[in-house]
């Protein structure tokens, strides 16, 4: 499968939802992961990313206008001492838990399901890093429905160990906009990954619909180090790095 650039996904497409992409910088030094969150309500838009130490979580950028916090309202990242968990709901939380009890990326996301946000039922998304003896290795998963019904619960596990320098994937919640929203169909989509953590977090998010988008989390981890730089942008607020 050839790479595609993520800004070409992302620009024909208005309303992917919430993305996460994990992949490796061209020098192999270097582990990108990228998140961002989209909406369409003044709900959903009424939101920040806020780092909290390591971890991230999200905010509602005006209280007063907060209807409903309980699915927009979560720790999208959670950092692990060989790496860190990425999601777009509260499976963040089921995640970290289950891993700190010895038990699996899959045992924790088996025990959930999409989000209950009749009639979309929105898929989960979650990936995980682990990064041990110089080496790096991702998963990602995505639970949702079979074709918009409720009744059925599909979960994909996806396994990459075998990292090729410059190459990452993304999975995304939705195919395109509409009314309900359809779910992302088919395997994490396979792009490039840049060696610049400004440079990819500015490809994210110029090309981020301006009408929908929210806030972007990117983040970029040595891989013999296991230092890392973070870059936050939000619509509703200022540029955070460090």
């Amino acid at each position: 499968m050839a790479k595609s650039n993520i800004s070409d996904i992302l620009r024909n497409n208005s309303y992917p939802g919430r993305g996460i992409c994990i992949g490796l910088t061209p020098d192999g030094k270097k582990i990108a992961v990228a998140y961002f969150i989209m909406g369409r309500s003044e709900n959903s838009r009424n939101r920040v990313f806020v780092a909290e130490g390591n971890d991230l979580r999200t905010k509602a950028f005006d209280d007063s206008k907060l209807t409903d916090p309980s699915l927009i309202i979560y720790y999208p990242v959670r950092t692990l001492e060989e790496g860190l968990i990425v999601t777009n709901g509260d499976q963040t939380d089921t995640i970290f838990d289950f891993v700190n009890d010895g038990m699996t990326f899959e045992n924790a996301l088996n025990t959930r399901q999409f989000e209950p946000d009749s009639p979309n039922f929105t898929p989960r998304i979650s990936g995980i890093v682990k990064i041990e003896d110089g080496d790096a290795s991702y998963k990602l998963s995505i639970l949702k429905t079979s074709e918009g019904d409720a009744n059925t619960s599909n979960r994909y596990y996806f396994d990459f160990d075998m990292l090729s320098k410059g190459c990452g994937h993304f999975i995304h919640t939705y195919q395109s906009d509409g009314d309900p929203l359809p779910s992302f169909e088919g395997e994490p989509r396979r792009i490039e990954i840049q060696d610049s953590i400004d440079g990819f977090c500015n490809e994210i998010w110029n090309s981020l619909n301006n009408e929908n988008k929210v806030s972007l989390f990117v983040r970029y981890i040595n891989i013999n180090s296991r230092e890392f730089e973070t870059r936050i942008r939000n619509v509703h607020g200022s540029e955070v790095g460090k």
